[in-house]
């Protein structure tokens, strides 16, 4: 139903100036459609205040809801053209009053976890990139379309959103960093398989594609009672995002999902000293795909009892400080990890087989993740006991993956099926930790089906053979020559 309104605000914002990628596209129609929704969410609050004979104070002050600036109505319901602000007045309230009035709300919220702080971190640092106040125009009318009301519409409108972010990491340059394709994650939850009641976390949030599989799965898991939706919604999953765009996409994109407060802060999570995370800060569970190959500064590298400038070896380390006793993790890392020499490399192995049971490492081909030939593995693991044994899973699709041909659920289903109770396969075998080298800690993927047995023959035998194979073609020649 609102497929072609998607389409529709995509190709009027490829008329615009402003905006010349699918980063840009997703990013200007993200702050208008929160807008849209927020006025929908605020209307639903107020009639189920009245319903109650409750007051009902909106987040917005009048002039600033969309009723009063982007969609102006009549008493019978049809639009005031007169009232309707449009081209360069438009664009000059947009910039000049609605935004710096909603950026406001982050200095006057109470706390991180409140709607009023989310809007005024989305509103700080984004800004309307728009350069004609008509486009403008007819991008809000597009928007006003559409209606976040019922589960039905919803659920449709966070479809269309995923495709959208999906463009967005086919789209080249750092488009990617905010996609990881959702079989994988599907996948990677199905393994770790949250329960309701636990707590989920994300340090590199990006799409918050991992908070909303984990919500889907966590919420089909069983017949919620109220009081369980409301856990869900409001305490169950948290995060933290570093950069603008990605934050802004993150929290619509969990809005889209059922999620109406998410639990998002917008900081770089690698500036936290994590011998200052504490026990009321800790998670039953971690899901995430941190950003690789980065080159952090040394005052970062400072909050890290392993010195790296390797990004996602960061991220690692926070990642076992932040999970409770018996928490649980899947993340994604580079494959390069599990056997390069360098110190802080095996450092980290060190401290993740001793601290962690490092329980499965499942093998990515490369292409699994679109516009990068980078190899990646996903680490599995169980915080409190060391690791004793590793179940490995080497992903074998049978073709190349690409944009037109991308990692499905079909693929992975295998993988799923016998990772619950980690048999042995062609594609799939156990490690004991007491084989591995113990200096050098080398975890590197080597699939023992793969290795060719030693040949045991002793060179009379195999001269034998060849004499023999030999006697049997000549017979089988002459056979055909006699039938001939």
């Amino acid at each position: 139903m609102f497929e072609q309104t998607f389409k529709n605000i995509d190709d009027i914002l490829w008329k615009d100036s402003g905006c010349s990628t699918e980063l840009d596209y997703a990013e200007q129609s993200s702050w208008i459609l929160f807008l849209k929704w927020l006025d929908d969410y605020e209307k639903e609050k107020e009639t189920k205040a009245s319903l109650e004979n409750k007051t009902f104070k909106p987040v917005l002050d009048k002039q600033y809801q969309w009723s009063s600036w982007a969609i102006v109505k009549k008493k019978n319901g049809k639009v005031d053209f007169n009232k309707l602000l449009q081209g360069p007045d438009l664009k000059k309230f947009v910039d000049e009053k609605l935004f710096p009035y909603l950026s406001s709300f982050r200095n006057k919220a109470e706390s991180f976890d409140t709607l009023e702080y989310k809007i005024g971190e989305i509103f700080s640092e984004l800004k309307n990139k728009l350069q004609d106040g008509y486009t403008l125009r007819d991008v809000i009318n597009e928007v006003d379309n559409l209606e976040f009301k019922s589960s039905e519409q919803k659920h449709e409108l966070s479809a269309l959103y995923e495709e959208k972010i999906k463009n967005m990491g086919n789209a080249g340059r750092n488009g990617g960093e905010y996609y990881t394709p959702r079989p994988l994650i599907k996948s990677i939850i199905k393994v770790i398989d949250p329960k309701v009641g636990e707590t989920v976390y994300d340090g590199a949030v990006g799409s918050a594609g991992f908070l909303v599989e984990a919500f889907e799965h966590m919420s089909k898991s069983k017949s919620l009672t109220t009081s369980e939706l409301k856990t869900l919604q409001t305490k169950s999953f948290y995060g933290a995002e570093k950069k603008t765009l990605a934050y802004i996409i993150g929290i619509m994109n969990m809005i889209l999902h059922g999620i109406e407060s998410p639990n998002i802060i917008h900081q770089n999570t690698l500036d936290t000293n994590i011998q200052e995370i504490q026990n009321k800060d800790r998670v039953d569970i971690i899901l995430a795909n941190p950003p690789f190959g980065g080159k952090e500064k040394t005052n970062i590298q400072e909050n890290f009892p392993i010195k790296t400038s390797e990004t996602a070896y960061l991220f690692l380390q926070h990642f076992i400080k932040k999970l409770k006793v018996g928490g649980r993790c899947g993340v994604v890392i580079k494959n390069t990890f599990l056997s390069n020499t360098d110190n802080a490399s095996i450092a980290l192995r060190k401290q993740l087989l001793e601290e962690c049971n490092l329980f499965t490492i499942l093998d990515l081909p490369s292409g699994a993740f679109i516009g990068t030939g980078v190899k990646t593995v996903v680490l599995f693991f169980e915080k409190g006991q060391p690791t004793k044994k590793i179940w490995y899973y080497k992903l074998n699709t049978g073709r190349n993956l690409g944009k037109t041909n991308s990692l499905n659920e079909i693929d992975l289903e295998d993988y799923i099926k016998l990772a619950k109770e980690k048999k042995s396969s062609n594609n799939s075998w156990l490690l004991d930790i007491n084989k591995i080298n113990k200096e050098t800690l080398d975890l590197a993927v080597q699939n023992p089906n793969l290795i060719k047995k030693e040949d045991s023959r002793t060179p009379q035998q195999i001269i034998s053979e060849i004499e023999e194979l030999d006697l049997q073609s000549k017979k089988y020649f002459k056979s055909i020559k006699d039938l001939i």
